[in-house]
């Protein structure tokens, strides 16, 4: 693609973006106007494609000087990255298809502006700072963090006193993940694996590993296209709630023996193992929507395989040794931003409404606040929440003051 074609592009998408992110569009008109981050420098590693663009721009509008790149090697769109680096003015070093060394190196341009606060997708910036770039420790003032993989490694780090800025959990906010993750992940993850499979999904045995919000917005999804779905967990209580969903619950070692479609979304290593592979089904589609591409065991996959080729855009085929053959999709990489276009805009608006929030939120408490990880205060929740419903068109009822007292009450007949 010529590069003016690849700006067109670029600038087309974000605008579109820009457009139907109306929360953070009214959230950006107060920003802008008082210049809320005036002054400040905001490293962020976010999945660069349009939504992320209208977060970043939103930051720089309102005055800070922002670096971004990607949080993934195969989720930047490269129209984007171009027309932000082109036309918008925002440095931007993220490219799809990066290898890992460039991968990283773009995380250290980044890290080179020697930002006040970053904005992290799984936990790498921060990871950085805290090993290789110890000399920014006493610069960086805090960060948000945006999804469960880089929480959960968040808090070891907290737990073992190795944290040494505070951070918010964005990921956890009612307005990100009952949204974000649910329907999200679902509605993109499908989209990720009809663009890149041209299959059917109805009638076909489909399974989730993992019930957390993502493994539920995807098992939605999938029942809701006609597939009869099997999920996978470790966990007791999600196992039951999954059962009691009508889902189909057992290990991945008996799900794969007749599954269709895998798909992982658990945020750990080796969901899918060769014990799986050795069972596996001929023709099933492996697909992960967790965070890094090592949930399906690629290492096991290619030991127990006697070649493979690419059959589509985003599609390997490995021939097993037992002469089965599996289909692998975006690399095992999250496969709604590499072969989909991600989340869909709405549900983007208000987690990235969130991110804004909790930068300005940090930013004014950073000083009073200990090295931890810290859930997004119900005030801001609420707002985003407010503001979505305003943007809809709806309203709805609000309790009384007698109400108010009578639920505070706690006396008899009160």
């Amino acid at each position: 693609m010529a590069k003016n074609e690849l700006l067109e592009k670029g600038i087309n998408r974000i605008e579109w973006a820009r457009t139907h992110m109306k929360v953070l569009g009214k959230i950006r008109e107060r920003m802008v106007k008082e210049k809320v981050f005036e002054g400040m420098k905001v490293g962020m590693a976010l999945h660069t494609e349009a939504k992320t663009a209208v977060l970043a721009l939103t930051i720089q509008e309102a005055g800070a000087e922002v670096r971004l790149t990607g949080c993934n090697p195969l989720s930047t769109d490269d129209s984007v990255a171009y027309a932000l680096n082109k036309e918008y003015g925002l440095e931007t070093y993220a490219k799809k298809g990066q290898s890992t060394k460039d991968y990283y190196a773009s995380l250290n341009k980044v890290l080179d502006m020697k930002p006040d606060y970053v904005i992290d997708d799984g936990a790498d910036l921060i990871f950085l700072i805290h090993t290789k770039r110890k000399e920014l420790l006493g610069k960086v003032k805090g960060a948000n963090e945006e999804t469960t993989t880089g929480v959960v490694r968040l808090r070891s780090m907290a737990q073992e006193g190795a944290l040494k800025f505070p951070v918010m959990n964005v990921n956890d906010a009612y307005m990100k993940y009952l949204f974000d993750n649910r329907y999200g992940t679902g509605q993109s993850t499908m989209d990720g694996i009809m663009t890149a499979t041209n299959l059917v999904i109805a009638g076909r045995n489909f399974v989730v590993a993992g019930y957390g919000w993502c493994g539920r917005g995807i098992a939605m999804r999938a029942k809701g296209m006609g597939a009869d779905v099997t999920i996978t967990e470790v966990d007791a209580i999600k196992a039951i709630e999954a059962k009691c969903d009508g889902f189909a619950v057992m290990p991945m070692s008996e799900a794969a023996k007749n599954a269709d479609f895998i798909v992982t979304a658990t945020g750990c290593k080796d969901v899918v193992t060769a014990e799986d592979l050795r069972v596996m089904k001929d023709g099933c589609v492996l697909a992960n929507s967790g965070h890094f591409n090592n949930e399906v065991s690629i290492p096991a996959l290619e030991k127990m395989s006697k070649g493979h080729k690419k059959v589509r855009e985003s599609v390997v085929e490995y021939r097993l040794k037992n002469g089965r053959k599996v289909y692998l999709l975006a690399d095992g990489r999250l496969v709604n931003l590499a072969a989909g276009q991600g989340h869909p805009v709405e549900i983007m608006d208000m987690s990235f409404s969130i991110q804004a929030l909790c930068l300005e939120y940090i930013d004014m408490s950073a000083q009073t606040l200990d090295p931890d990880v810290y859930d997004v205060p119900d005030h801001l929740d609420k707002l985003v929440a407010d503001i979505k419903l305003q943007t809809l068109g709806v309203k709805i009822d609000r309790l009384t003051k007698e109400q108010q007292a009578y639920i505070r009450s706690w006396r008899e007949g009160t």
